[in-house]
């Protein structure tokens, strides 16, 4: 990579073929948004960040006002342009890194025509059974990639809005995801790209077309749609008022951008097969890049079309993670977190430290952080949190390292069920919060026995996005150019190979656990 990076720069420099300004990644989230500028060499320049409220009118809904994202996105941007000081013209491109499903029905002019039913709504299960009695669960994956239909995919909400908000129905003239809104916003040109729409439901991965089957199904046209291309496009340029309202220059580049997993693949430079990524952020999600989809017999996985070309990625995920430590800090770490607080630190750092002077297996003590149902591959919603093994001999550090091994076994149960389907993974690459701590990503590494990575950025999807609207400015020629040169790695941790038996050992308690115990959980689940 370093070599790739130096006949770059001597390109730039001696035949002045590369005009080196900078490129900004937007990272559109669930309750945040950011917004990153990036030099030449993938370095961090400057960062804004500003924060939305999700309101939940009803139980089972979830919504915001749409025009909070993008008042989070210019803010951000702003803050952005005050504490860099780089003159805007110097801002080649951006591109935006959004979450998936979230939708807002607009009229005309862009303008939102109710509030955004945020991706964690569930008020269309009605709507999900209409859509899955109609087509089969298995028609559906083989189009879409999604194993399940269930209330998340913005189709069956879509077919809500025209049984329950008949007059917004007809009234909507396009419906666009959070990152098409932002572009929208940035150029007053509807566009969105393949991996964000990748999980709506009306996408079909491999023909890279909407499905027009499902769009009769639920009521709509091609033309309620924007227009539809890949990832790191040249969309436009920024408009007059978005450049009053951003201090970005008329002259910069938006581009399509990415699914935030997608993106945050391409920033850690997994575009290909043989690596993944893992997110340990409040859940945890894997992403392993393919050459050519892959269709779970089991439903277990879902599969999305990657932000690179002619690429497409399995995508595990489990609901709760890194929130499982949130819990327990929050509930028993009270003291740490005011220690935390006079000392400067993270309450997080003081639980870890803990935990580092508890022998590997936690003594036998095992914990199943099923919390809020388990993701793949038990895919159910019933599981509850266990903590087993418990004696008089435990204390506070050991349930803490428990709870980060058991995250550390989830993850290899997604490692071997990504390896099921044939695809090898040499390494992960580490991402999230999780990524910071030196002793989960060791825990990661002897349990998995797997090679972990980390990067030099903390930011990776804000990092991908920037390579995408690198390539849409033209300065890479291809993602896989704009990896080389701007993702660089950080640590490196091998597996201990003393402590594979004895996390071998546990792992099959940890798997047998869950076996033993499913029938028992609807007894207990509310």
């Amino acid at each position: 990579m370093d070599s790739i990076r130096a006949k770059y720069y001597f390109s730039a420099i001696i035949f002045g073929d590369v005009n080196l300004g900078y490129l900004m990644g937007i990272d559109a989230g669930t309750t945040s948004l950011k917004a990153v500028l990036f030099d030449e060499e993938g370095n961090m320049v400057a960062v804004g960040r500003s924060e939305y409220n999700i309101e939940t009118p009803q139980p089972g809904m979830a919504e915001l006002n749409a025009e909070d994202y993008w008042n989070a996105c210019r803010e951000a941007i702003l803050k952005v342009m005050r504490t860099s000081n780089v003159n805007p013209a110097e801002v080649e491109a951006l591109a935006i890194s959004s979450q998936g499903e979230t939708f807002i029905p607009v009229d005309r002019n862009g303008n939102p025509l109710r509030r955004a039913i945020v991706w964690l709504d569930n008020r269309s299960g009605d709507e999900s059974r209409i859509i899955e009695e109609h087509f089969g669960v298995d028609k559906i994956f083989k189009v879409t990639g999604q194993p399940q239909v269930v209330p998340t995919w913005p189709a069956t909400k879509i077919l809500w809005l025209k049984r329950n908000e008949p007059r917004i129905f007809a009234e909507t003239y396009k419906y666009l995801l959070v990152e098409d809104f932002l572009i929208y916003k940035l150029t007053g040109i509807f566009s969105t790209e393949y991996s964000v729409v990748s999980s709506t439901l009306i996408f079909d991965i491999c023909r890279e077309d909407w499905w027009d089957e499902m769009l009769e199904v639920i009521g709509i046209s091609r033309d309620h749609l924007p227009e539809l291309n890949p990832s790191g496009k040249p969309v436009g340029n920024i408009s007059d008022s978005a450049s009053k309202a951003t201090g970005l220059s008329t002259k910069t580049i938006v581009s399509t951008g990415a699914f935030d997993q997608a993106a945050g693949a391409v920033g850690s430079a997994n575009v290909k097969p043989g690596i993944i990524t893992e997110t340990t952020g409040a859940a945890l999600a894997l992403l392993a890049t393919l050459n050519e989809p892959i269709y779970d017999p089991k439903h277990r996985v879902p599969c999305h079309h990657h932000a690179v070309p002619g690429k497409f990625f399995l995508l595990p995920w489990c609901q709760t993670a890194g929130i499982v430590l949130r819990w327990f800090r929050d509930e028993f770490g009270k003291y740490e977190a005011e220690v935390a607080d006079k000392m400067g630190v993270d309450a997080y750092d003081l639980l870890t430290l803990q935990a580092s002077r508890v022998n590997a297996g936690s003594n036998g003590l095992i914990i199943l952080p099923h919390f809020a149902g388990a993701g793949p591959p038990e895919f159910d919603p019933h599981a509850r949190g266990v903590i087993f093994g418990l004696t008089l001999s435990h204390g506070r550090a050991h349930v803490i390292r428990a709870i980060m091994e058991s995250i550390a076994y989830m993850l290899r149960r997604n490692v071997e069920l990504i390896e099921e389907f044939g695809v090898r993974v040499r390494e992960i690459r580490s991402l999230g919060g999780a990524s910071k701590s030196p002793l989960w990503n060791q825990i990661k590494a002897d349990v998995t026995s797997k090679v972990i990575l980390t990067l030099q950025t903390s930011e990776a999807a804000s990092l991908g996005a920037a390579i995408l609207a690198g390539v849409a400015y033209g300065r890479f020629k291809r993602v896989e150019d704009g990896c080389d040169v701007m993702v660089r790695l950080k640590e490196r941790y091998e597996p201990n190979p003393k402590n594979r038996k004895i996390y071998d050992k546990y792992y099959k308690v940890y798997s047998s656990l869950y076996e033993k115990l499913r029938d028992l959980f609807p007894a207990v689940s509310q």
